[in-house]
């Protein structure tokens, strides 16, 4: 068994800024609400390693990780993976962005498996990504569209 979400939504934002801002891991605490904050560890090419630190949980429980993100501007993708996987056996992402009339769509694919002494199994994981992933997009959708505004640069605005 493994888990498999995917995710997307439409940003009212020109391409290009939706690219920048949801690449631009170091402000990525301010773009998602769940990260206290990033750690930029490596940098090689394209590829940036990096640890990801969350905000306490309910338990008062902070999680953290590292993981590995390579963006391909050309192809308008993301790979992503986690390094230190914690309670999956794997945890793989693709981010992919799409020019509509409407701004920027952006799909989140996450296909994972759980570990089998992980507290929780695979659906429980499926169910929670999906929850928090349309949580997370609105609050990114907002955000981008917000700093397209203030650029004057939202879709149907002419210069």
């Amino acid at each position: 068994m493994s888990g498999h979400t995917q995710n997307e939504i439409t940003i009212a934002a020109p391409l290009d800024l939706v690219w920048d801002m949801t690449n631009d891991l170091a402000n990525w605490p301010r773009l998602f609400s769940e990260y206290a904050s990033v750690e930029i560890l490596e940098q090689e090419g394209r590829k940036t390693t990096f640890r990801l630190t969350m905000h306490p949980d309910e338990n008062g429980t902070v999680w953290s990780w590292v993981s590995e993100r390579e963006p391909d501007r050309d192809t308008l993708t993301v790979k992503a993976r986690r390094v230190e996987t914690g309670p999956f056996s794997h945890m793989d992402i693709r981010w992919e962005y799409e020019e509509v009339a409407q701004g920027t769509r952006m799909i989140w694919t996450q296909d994972f498996a759980m570990k089998p002494d992980a507290p929780v199994d695979d659906a429980w994981m499926t169910d929670n990504i999906n929850r928090n992933s349309k949580i997370q997009l609105a609050l990114i959708r907002d955000r981008i569209e917000k700093a397209a505004a203030e650029r004057g640069s939202a879709p149907g605005l002419t210069d």
